[in-house]
């Protein structure tokens, strides 16, 4: 059975070259970062080349990567560090509706702690306004997090545009890019932000692995007390293993996003594309332009994309059904739901995020048995025999 993995938004697998550069740390090479000798040294000096790479990757100073554990961690670290950091000048947060749960429940936390937090709407692509983020700030407000793109629906937000506004008004700008950093040039210079969060699995790095930009000069308090590790501001040995591997997923990435770019979109247009002219009542979501290159979105009515989900890895074929932090939540997405797709449509959501080992047969293949699937799952559907029923009736 040929197999087809389309789930590159989850995870990328770990590239040969990035598990080469990690495997001396997983064995002789095995010293603390911390430790005075030899040992500790040749760590040391590790982790501070992975800092310049991945520094390197996004236009920043090494001395301004903070290594954690994952993007989830990075999105913590900012929200809550950044706004305990400004709370003197203020307690008023501002986010958009289709933030990560890493933000959105970090934001949560901190209305409980006080702070007030201001969600802004999005449009039926999924796009934020920034005049919305202009009309929404308070004297008080101290905090603006909006993602750079969307990891389920793949559009990519006006970043730019935010950042001038925040510029003009003084206000901590972060930016949750994981879904981007690898993927499609990211300048944090060029974007104006002030703090940015990005994870190595989404290129090729490892998993267990992230880092949070933060800039020179931009306040943020520590989420863990221990020792004096990444320059005071996150405690605990540090990960050499896997920030080693960080770092060399992206070294590989400058080079590689140009080709990654025009082979994804390819694929991605094609999926596009094709996908509805096969399958009736299926619907693109997100950006029909302004979107990831290796991002294809939908959803099919009338079936829960869990059930297809489960039908296509029968055939050897791994996608998703929203974000994999809510693939088994059976719940619909809130990023679909934020954008005006009702519940019952937003339910058959797919979602189809591309890799360097796709080819254009895997599309074939998708697109070969996609549709039975679809038709054997809405012969079983209420809701599929209503339209039906209704379609007729009112021929």
């Amino acid at each position: 059975m040929k197999k087809v993995y389309f789930d590159n938004a989850a995870t990328t697998p770990l590239d040969p070259q990035v598990r080469e550069a990690m495997l001396p740390y997983l064995g002789e090479l095995f010293g603390n970062p911390s430790s005075l000798h030899d040992w500790g040294d040749m760590a040391r000096q590790s982790v501070d080349d992975a800092r310049e790479q991945v520094a390197g990757l996004i236009g920043a100073q090494a001395e301004e990567i903070i290594f954690t554990g994952s993007g989830t961690e990075s999105n913590n670290f900012a929200l809550k560090g950044l706004a305990l950091a400004q709370q003197a000048k203020g307690k008023h947060i501002i986010i958009s509706e289709i933030e990560h749960f890493s933000v959105l429940h970090s934001a949560r936390t901190l209305e409980k702690w006080g702070f007030d937090v201001t969600l802004i709407p999005v449009d039926r692509y999924g796009v934020v306004d920034p005049q919305d983020v202009h009309k929404s700030i308070r004297k008080d407000t101290i905090l603006v997090s909006i993602m750079h793109a969307n990891g389920e629906v793949g559009t990519l937000e006006p970043i730019k545009e935010i950042s001038r506004i925040t510029l003009e008004h003084n206000i901590i700008f972060h930016t949750d890019a994981v879904a981007t950093v690898g993927n499609i040039p990211v300048n944090v210079k060029e974007l104006g932000v002030d703090a940015l969060s990005l994870a190595g699995n989404q290129f090729y790095g490892p998993k267990g692995v992230g880092a949070l930009w933060v800039r020179k000069g931009v306040r943020i308090i520590p989420l863990l007390d221990g020792g004096i590790q990444e320059g005071g501001r996150r405690a605990g040995t540090e990960n050499v293993p896997a920030i080693v591997g960080l770092g060399k997923a992206a070294e590989l990435a400058a080079g590689d996003i140009p080709a990654k770019m025009t082979k994804f979109a390819h694929l991605r247009d094609r999926l596009l594309r094709e996908l509805p002219a096969r399958i009736d009542r299926s619907v693109v979501t997100g950006h029909p332009q302004g979107r990831l290159p290796g991002n294809a979105s939908f959803c099919i009515e009338f079936i829960e994309g869990e059930s297809m989900l489960m039908m296509l890895n029968m055939k050897g074929v791994a996608v998703s059904s929203g974000s994999a932090c809510t693939s088994k939540a059976l719940k619909a997405s809130h990023v679909l739901i934020a954008m005006g797709i009702s519940h019952e449509v937003a339910q058959g959501s797919l979602l189809f995020t591309f890799g360097k080992d796709n080819t254009d047969e895997d599309i074939d293949y998708v697109l070969e048995v996609l549709p039975p699937i679809v038709d054997r799952l809405r012969q079983m559907s209420p809701l599929y025999s209503k339209f039906v029923k209704a379609s007729k009736g009112g021929s």
